[in-house]
C-alpha cells in the first residue's frame, strides 16, 4: 500500500472507525514525518504506520515513530524485534505480518502486541500460503490476537476471518477503490474492472514473490524468472513502478500491487461507506449460516 496507503485514506478509515494505516514503503523519514502529521490534521482518532523493515531509511523511520508517539505499528520483511523495547516503552503497540507458522511462533518471542497472519491472496509481496489454511494454523500456535489477512472485502470475508481464529481483520485492495484513496485514477478504475485471474505472482525465482495486475511488467518479471535473473535485474526493472502506477497512472509498465479479491469489487465508494456495509452486512451474513 506505500503511495497508495496516505494520510487521507489513513485518516478516512480511522474517522470510520477502522485503524487507517499510512504505508510507509521506502519513504525516507522527513516526508514520512509531514504524512503523518497530515493525518493528525485530518483525524482525532488513533493511526498507524506499516514499515517495511527492508527500506534503506528504517533506522530513521523509527525514530520518526517514537518522535511522534505513532500508537500502532504494523512491519514486514523482517524482524522487528530489535526496535520492539523503544517503541513498547514510548506506548506503541507493534504488529508484524506474518506469512507462516515458523514465523509468527519466533516474533510472539520477541513481544510483539498481536501478528497479521496474512495469505497469499494478497496484493504486494506474499508468502506462500492461503489465508483460509494460515489464519487457523497461527491462531492454534500462538497467543496472542491473530489478525486476517488476504482475500478479504466484505462481511463474508470478516465472518469468516473470525470462524479461522481471528481477533480481526486487515483490508488493503478494497480502500484502494475508495474516494479518499489518492491513487491515480486509472489504478482505482483496474481494481474495479478486474476478474479473480487478473494478478500474478512475479518474483518467485528471487525468493521475494509479489502479486501484481497482469500486465506488461508482470510479463516482463516472468521472462527473468524463467531465465533464472540474478536479485539485481529484478531491482532494476521493478524501480519507481510502484509509483508510476499509484501516482502516474501508468498501469501497463507500472506495478499494480492489488489482491485476488480486486474481482469483487465493482465501484469506488467513500471509505466510511465502504465500512459501514462491511461491519453493517455482518448480521445478515451470520443469519444466513443460521438459516442453513
Amino acid at each position: 500500500m506505500a503511495w497508495v496507503a496516505t494520510a487521507e485514506l489513513a485518516a478516512a478509515v480511522s474517522n470510520a472507525g477502522g485503524l487507517g494505516l499510512i504505508g510507509a514503503g521506502h519513504m525516507p523519514p522527513e516526508p514520512l514525518r509531514a504524512e503523518i502529521r497530515k493525518a493528525k490534521e485530518l483525524t482525532a482518532k488513533p493511526f498507524g504506520v506499516n514499515i517495511m523493515l527492508m527500506s534503506p531509511f528504517v533506522r530513521e523511520v523509527m525514530q520518526v515513530m517514537l518522535d511522534e508517539k505513532i500508537p500502532v505499528i504494523t512491519t514486514g520483511a523482517g524482524n522487528p524485534a530489535e526496535y520492539i523495547a523503544a517503541l513498547k516503552e514510548n506506548g506503541t503497540r507493534v504488529i508484524p505480518v506474518v506469512a507462516s507458522v515458523a514465523l509468527a511462533r519466533r516474533l510472539e518471542r520477541t513481544g510483539v502486541d498481536a501478528v497479521i497472519a496474512e495469505g497469499m491472496e494478497s496484493g504486494g509481496h506474499v508468502g506462500e500460503v492461503t489465508t483460509m489454511t494460515l489464519v487457523p494454523q497461527v491462531a492454534d500456535a500462538v497467543k496472542l490476537p491473530v489478525i486476517a489477512a488476504g482475500g478479504i472485502a466484505d462481511a463474508r470475508g470478516v465472518v469468516a476471518a473470525f470462524a479461522l481464529g481471528a481477533a480481526g481483520v486487515q483490508i488493503g485492495t478494497r480502500f484502494v477503490a475508495s474516494q479518499e484513496c489518492t491513487a491515480h485514477h486509472d489504478y482505482k478504475e483496474v481494481v474495479v474492472k478486474a476478474k479473480e485471474r487478473s494478478t500474478v505472482i512475479t518474483g518467485l525465482a528471487g525468493g521475494h514473490p509479489v502479486r501484481v495486475l497482469d500486465n506488461k511488467l508482470a510479463k516482463e518479471f516472468a521472462a527473468l524468472d524463467r531465465r533464472g535473473a540474478p536479485p539485481e535485474e529484478f531491482d532494476r526493472l521493478g524501480a519507481g513502478t510502484l509509483k508510476a502506477a499509484a501516482v502516474d497512472g501508468d498501469i501497463e509498465n507500472g506495478s499494480v500491487m492489488i489482491g485476488q479479491i480486486a474481482g469483487m469489487i465493482t465501484e469506488i465508494k467513500p471509505a466510511a461507506a465502504i465500512i459501514a456495509e462491511i461491519i453493517g452486512d455482518i448480521p445478515r451474513v451470520l443469519a444466513g449460516l443460521e438459516r442453513r
